[in-house]
């Protein structure tokens, strides 16, 4: 029976009550795209105008579309056309169809981390600052590194709990890896067998461009199957040890198919699932405990700072550095004044001077920089706070430009409104969220927000 507009009033109401703050971070969330898509808008627009001399535009310019504004896109639509139930495959941070899911399993997460180092396998970094420079390193310069981070994808709203990989002669450019998600409880499969985890094995091939968002990225071998079936003949070798390991197989259990994952890669399948059963393997000896520990603490690297909070932080610094210029530019010309009498005093209620305008311009990048190390050392009400000054700003520009402000005074600021979108983007999202409430397990956080 269709809800009538009171009654899904009431839902996002009582939603908005139940988490206040994901809520808020939605408002940015949406904020936040439509600047992204006014300032391509407007880069696009300087080039076309200007000509050759502001060829510089394309990299701001594909940079804001391919990271920032098609993922917020696709984020958006995907709530809308992809179904938000178990169809075998993963998702994407933007929503979109991962990679297909190819492995079952019973038992425990102790006896999948056993099976999976007696096999040969690595645990695979979380990706974070430190471990995304390792990887950029390690890929530019041929270096090993076996314990790569992986990028995240997602099944029942939760991000995989842990990676497992094996890098190929040392290339981190070329490697097997498997993501594994623990089942919800007592959720069965389609058909009603029981799993305790589910897996997504593929082989990464290259390094390249993702179709979908222009984002670099792995690029992965289509023949799914052929990684499944490496990930089953490791765990199974005798050389293993992994005694007690049987696999039983859902044959036919999805339809075999040709498609592509979020990358825009090719995947071939047959459909057929494997169920991998550890419940029979031997307990872990105290020596494979402390491993297995100790593997835990150093991929999660829970002081780590994310790549975006590390991304943002940089670009408050940058947005406070490019403004102290700005400001130092506008005294140094004589053009404060002119922009204060030609634009500003009609529009405030004050009898202010110039003078008064930068002051209060400096105060406030002054409160931004403060409030960017408050957001460094996870108080979420900061991130809060220059979300609302980052917002305020960004307006506070585009009524400049409405209303056929000087073009002198825009340039003046145009980086510095760039770097507060990108700050809104940013902040808004579940990662920089997680972070500052001090959520140590990211995988518990749902996928879209």
């Amino acid at each position: 029976m269709p809800r009538t507009l009171t009654e899904a009033a009431h839902d996002v109401v009582a939603e908005v009550q139940r988490n206040p703050v994901r809520a808020l971070d939605g408002f940015f969330f949406f904020l936040a795209a439509v600047a992204a898509a006014w300032l391509a808008f407007l880069l696009l627009h300087q080039f076309i105008t200007d000509g050759w001399r502001h060829l510089w535009t394309f990299i701001p310019f594909w940079l804001l579309i391919t990271y920032f504004l098609l993922p917020r896109v696709h984020r958006l639509l995907t709530r809308l056309y992809v179904p938000d139930y178990f169809i075998g495959r993963s998702r994407t941070r933007e929503g979109l169809l991962g990679d297909p899911i190819n492995v079952g399993l019973r038992g425990t997460e102790e006896q999948i981390h056993q099976a999976m180092i007696n096999a040969g396998w690595h645990r695979a970094d979380e990706l974070n600052l430190r471990s995304g420079l390792g990887i950029v390193t390690a890929t530019l310069l041929r270096r090993s590194y076996p314990d790569a981070p992986v990028s995240p994808l997602y099944l029942f709203g939760r991000r995989m709990a842990f990676t497992y990989q094996q890098e190929v002669e040392g290339n981190p450019k070329k490697r097997h890896h498997v993501r594994f998600w623990p089942c919800p409880p007592g959720w069965r499969l389609p058909g009603g067998r029981k799993v305790d985890w589910l897996a997504a094995g593929t082989y990464d091939t290259a390094v390249g461009l993702n179709w979908f968002t222009l984002q670099v990225t792995h690029r992965i071998d289509a023949e799914v199957d052929a990684e499944r079936d490496h990930i089953l003949a490791t765990l199974t070798a005798p050389e293993a040890g992994n005694a007690g390991v049987g696999v039983r197989w859902l044959r036919n259990f999805s339809s075999g198919y040709h498609h592509r994952n979020g990358g825009g890669d090719r995947i071939r399948t047959d459909g057929d699932l494997p169920i991998v059963d550890l419940r029979d393997s031997a307990d872990p000896s105290p020596q494979m405990r402390a491993r297995i520990a100790a593997e835990q603490k150093e991929a999660m690297s829970p002081r780590a700072v994310p790549l975006t909070v590390a991304f943002v932080l940089a670009t408050i610094a940058a947005r406070v550095a490019v403004g102290v210029w700005s400001l130092v530019q506008a005294m140094r010309t004589g053009e404060a004044e002119v922009i204060y009498q030609d634009v500003l005093a009609p529009l405030l209620p004050w009898d202010w001077t110039a003078r008064n305008v930068l002051w209060l311009v400096g105060a406030f990048l002054l409160a931004y920089l403060v409030l960017g190390v408050l957001v460094a050392l996870r108080h979420n009400w900061a991130r809060i706070v220059v979300l609302v000054m980052s917002a305020a700003s960004v307006i506070g520009w585009a009524a400049l430009w409405l209303t056929g402000a000087p073009e002198q005074a825009l340039a003046l600021n145009l980086f510095g409104n760039a770097v507060e979108i990108l700050v809104l983007i940013t902040l808004s999202g579940s990662t920089a969220r997680v972070y500052t409430l001090g959520s140590r397990r990211r995988q518990g956080e749902p996928a879209l927000t």
